[in-house]
């Protein structure tokens, strides 16, 4: 079954790191109305990588943000904007393949 929610979702990047959520979400605006925004942080230092996720109320306001907002001018550098993907999910592995990759090459059983 397809995630309604992803359509929604749109993942922006090489923000300028003077940028806030308040100027994504004026720029968004534009488009529609903006539910959310979440900022990205680096894991390591905690500091704000440059990019964001964006969450439009409707698939067709997000589709208009992706077209009309893709290489536009905030602060001082051009944002890229995409529909964002799912995230991957690990596909459950068969016990006789998990066995198989535990065992030592050459060695067999006697």
């Amino acid at each position: 079954m397809k995630n309604r929610a992803k359509n929604k979702d749109i993942f922006v990047a090489e923000i300028s790191f003077e940028a806030g959520e308040e100027d994504l979400r004026k720029l968004f605006s534009v488009c529609g109305t903006v539910r959310n925004i979440k900022l990205l942080t680096d894991s390591r230092n905690g500091k704000f990588s440059g990019r964001a996720f964006v969450r439009m109320a409707s698939d067709a306001e997000a589709k208009d943000a992706v077209q009309m907002l893709d290489g536009a001018l905030l602060i001082d550098r051009c944002i890229r904007v995409s529909a964002a993907k799912d995230k991957p999910t690990a596909e459950p592995v068969a016990e006789e393949e998990t066995k198989a990759a535990r065992r030592r090459p050459g060695r067999r059983k006697k």
